[in-house]
């Protein structure tokens, strides 16, 4: 499964966080290490829903960058 995942950087590093997987959350200080612990926490995260028998959220969210001109 594909999920959208959402990165923003801060004074530190990168924090991410998945829209349809509310919780899930990583940081890291560079935008890879970032990618890779989040793969890692939603990875785990559905693991745990799965054992739970929580049922897994629909894929609702995405995302799209849009040029803005300014002036």
């Amino acid at each position: 499964m594909n999920y959208t995942v959402i990165l923003e950087r801060s004074r530190t590093g990168y924090g991410a966080y998945a829209p349809d997987l509310p919780g899930c959350v990583a940081v890291g200080s560079t935008r890879e290490e970032t990618v890779e612990t989040m793969r890692e926490a939603m990875e785990f995260h559905l693991e745990s829903m799965i054992k739970d028998g929580d049922e897994i959220p629909e894929l609702t969210s995405s995302a799209v960058e849009i040029e803005v001109r300014v002036g």
